[in-house]
């Protein structure tokens, strides 16, 4: 099968006039990949958000144009963080053709701009790319979702989660800004024993959020705790999602990544150890500025 690569334009967004930027300190988000991911996970917001209007091909995605991508990044000032993976996973299997994320890192260290990677790929933390990741300015966040290979495999496409955990840790030993992000966190795929035994000093957690698609493509598990609705998601109530949070316990710093207001303000005020990011980067230099 012959595939046409299409290229993705609107690769660059600063979101404005919705409810994340009171939670959100990093809105500005450069997707090299969009329209479509190889992970094709069933429980995929951008995909639930893209499917129905036929905008989404996990076979053949979208590719941003490099040139394209510089002229953006030289208007960016220095210091800004970016947020590479925020609509699809920039080291989605593709990266291995185009390499329109690696050459994109090397724009962004020349710049001296940050970005924080989220990914649920090791490609990551391979030789090639441990050689340009700059730890100023490179945040990481890996996820994962379940700890058995087999399960995640029956909802996600993307490299095993053992794979994934071992990029953690060898990002981790080598100390750059590194996070598992436990992203969508579903209890019931979690073998805590095994998630608390990560050599990973920092979490971050994201708990699933449910709509009419992900309920119809996710299958694994039971929807009826989910009964709190905001912003046309179902949610878990605040008292399941702290005792649920208190089984994780591995991690010197726990962060959480919120939706839903009221909770939001309990994890900032009670939880998260940056009451000002959620996301809990660390920074090596002060050249930071405060724009995202």
């Amino acid at each position: 099968m012959i595939f046409i690569v299409l290229e993705f334009k609107s690769f660059y967004k600063q979101p404005t006039g919705n409810n994340e930027l009171s939670k959100c300190k990093y809105l500005t988000r450069l997707d090299t990949y969009g329209c479509g991911c190889s992970h094709n996970c069933s429980y995929c917001y951008a995909k639930s958000l893209l499917d129905f209007r036929n905008l989404w091909n996990p076979l053949n995605p979208r590719v941003a144009d490099i040139n394209k991508i510089e002229k953006t990044i030289n208007k960016i000032e220095p210091g800004t963080v970016v947020r590479l993976g925020g609509m699809t996973d920039c080291f989605q299997v593709f990266e291995n053709a185009y390499r329109v994320t690696y050459k994109t890192i090397q724009l962004l260290n020349k710049r001296r701009i940050h970005y924080l990677i989220v990914t649920k790929s090791d490609m990551v933390a391979s030789d090639k790319y441990l050689e340009i990741l700059d730890k100023e300015l490179a945040h990481i966040q890996i996820s994962i979702t379940s700890t058995d290979d087999k399960t995640a495999l029956k909802y996600e496409k993307a490299p095993s989660t053992s794979r994934r955990i071992a990029a953690i840790e060898k990002i981790d030993s080598l100390g750059y800004d590194v996070q598992l992000r436990l992203s969508p966190f579903i209890p019931e795929l979690i073998d805590f024993d095994i998630l608390n035994s990560i050599n990973c000093n920092r979490i971050l957690v994201e708990f699933l959020r449910v709509n009419t698609f992900i309920k119809r493509w996710f299958t694994e598990i039971d929807f009826d705790k989910y009964t709190l609705k905001q912003s046309n998601y179902l949610h878990l109530p605040l008292e399941e999602k702290i005792k649920q949070i208190e089984k994780i316990t591995g991690f010197k710093e726990l962060t959480v990544c919120e939706d839903v207001t009221e909770h939001y303000n309990y994890w900032r005020d009670k939880v998260n150890p940056n009451k000002d990011d959620c996301c809990n980067l660390q920074f090596e230099s002060q050249e930071l500025r405060q724009v995202a």
